[in-house]
């Protein structure tokens, strides 16, 4: 079989392999396909350009690294006349080797083209296409290393900074080579100092496919799900299952600067020796203490979660004293919070944000009221013109209108009082 010459063929696998991280195997695969590609080339420069895509599917090449060259090699069809060389050899031909050669079977022919007929063109193509194929090669290992771990929480380096975005270096385990992930502004906190090198837990929201250029791997330091890794590392009770983690709601970039990122964290359990507030909260707050630092100042109220909404509401909305909890409409899922005057504003919080993570918590549009101005019948007559003002729409098969009604009154009363929730439920864990 005749041989195209590829000096220094082992050494350039073994430092590819090296360089990219990558096996040996992975890039003497990539190599082969560039090559293929390179003798595609080299063809349609002979002015055949007839090819279909899937015109060289029963070629191959074969690379030899002892000898440091490669082959060309084509699957044929027997035949008695042969209409395509390509794909086709003549019976009469293979019989000259192997007399009990028969028309219908398939044998393996050297096609390897002189060296100097390969082509300048050709080799510029297979240089390009090992490019391509061996960034293919990475990316696939990537998502084969890490899509397993998507959804957990991984340390992770500064590198550099590109546009908006942080670019990260993660490493699956101990000991394995590190990949870039991408941080995006809108992933990021408002608190971290990314400066070169620092370090910091993430949270691996997705890995990406296909081709597109860059990091595949997309982290977060705003997800919820890095709150619930920080607790479950640090509070023992809910690693042994002991307390649970109900729900999450966090606001790691509030809408205004002026507000600073705050989580709300419901948990629960069925040991009555057990507190799980206290629990999360630890001896004169050491542990909480650990998952603020590593947030980086973030406010975290940790609430007691109850199976009845009214007391479920009444703690989310902590530190606020509520007085009560009216469940006007709890189809609706909608509830009126009554407080004294002096507990208003820190039920609503700044700018709306108390009530708005207690509104994301419980999955209940919450409207705060001063207990001292509360008319209960007129509120009573309000809800009920409204439930049968949707009643009728609904009765007339009017759904979308009757939709727009509801979302319409919520939205003014918002607009209004500046103090009601949007209908945005927490995270479950």
């Amino acid at each position: 079989m005749s041989m195209v010459p590829l000096p220094g063929l082992k050494d350039l696998v073994e430092g590819i392999s090296k360089e990219r991280n990558l096996p040996k195997h992975a890039v003497q695969a990539a190599l082969r396909e560039a090559l293929l590609k390179g003798y595609e080339r080299y063809r349609r420069t002979q002015k055949l350009d007839h090819f279909s895509e899937e015109y060289f599917d029963n070629f191959d090449v074969e690379l030899d690294a002892e000898e440091e060259g490669f082959r060309v090699l084509a699957n044929k069809t027997i035949v008695e006349e042969v209409t395509n060389p390509d794909h086709e050899i003549a019976l009469s031909e293979v019989q000259e080797v192997a007399t009990e050669a028969q028309p219908g079977s398939i044998v393996l022919v050297d096609v390897t083209p002189n060296q100097k007929e390969f082509g300048r063109m050709a080799a510029i193509q297979t240089k390009q296409v090992l490019a391509q194929k061996l960034r293919d090669q990475q990316r696939k290992m990537i998502q084969d290393e890490f899509k397993d771990l998507e959804e957990t929480v991984l340390q992770a380096r500064v590198l550099r900074f590109e546009r908006q975005s942080v670019v990260l270096a993660v490493t699956s385990a101990f000991g394995q080579p590190e990949v870039d992930a991408e941080l995006p502004k809108r992933e990021q906190l408002p608190n971290d100092n990314y400066r070169a090198n620092a370090t910091f837990k993430v949270y691996l929201k997705k890995v990406g496919e296909g081709s597109t250029r860059g990091p595949q791997l997309l982290v977060s330091r705003a997800d919820a799900g890095l709150v619930v890794y920080l607790f479950a590392n640090e509070v023992p009770e809910i690693e042994d299952g002991v307390v649970r983690i109900v729900a999450v709601a966090r606001e790691a970039n509030p809408p205004s600067r002026h507000v600073g990122p705050r989580t709300k964290i419901a948990v629960d359990t069925l040991d009555r020796d057990v507190d799980p507030v206290g629990a999360c909260i630890g001896a004169r707050g050491s542990r909480i203490q650990v998952v603020v630092n590593e947030l980086r100042g973030e406010k975290i109220d940790v609430i007691r979660w109850s199976p009845d909404p009214a007391t479920y509401i009444a703690n989310a909305l902590s530190p606020a004293r509520v007085d009560e909890v009216r469940l006007v409409a709890p189809e609706g899922r909608r509830a009126h919070v009554l407080v004294a005057e002096d507990q208003l504003s820190l039920a609503i919080g700044k700018e709306g944000q108390n009530v708005r993570l207690a509104a994301r918590l419980t999955g209940w549009k919450i409207d705060i009221k001063d207990i001292a101005k509360y008319d209960r019948e007129a509120e009573d007559s309000k809800i009920a013109a409204e439930v049968a003002k949707l009643e009728e729409l609904a009765a007339e098969g009017d759904e979308d209108e009757a939709s727009d009604f509801d979302s319409d009154e919520e939205t003014a009363e918002f607009e209004e009082q500046d103090v009601e929730a949007a209908d945005e439920t927490a995270a479950p864990v």
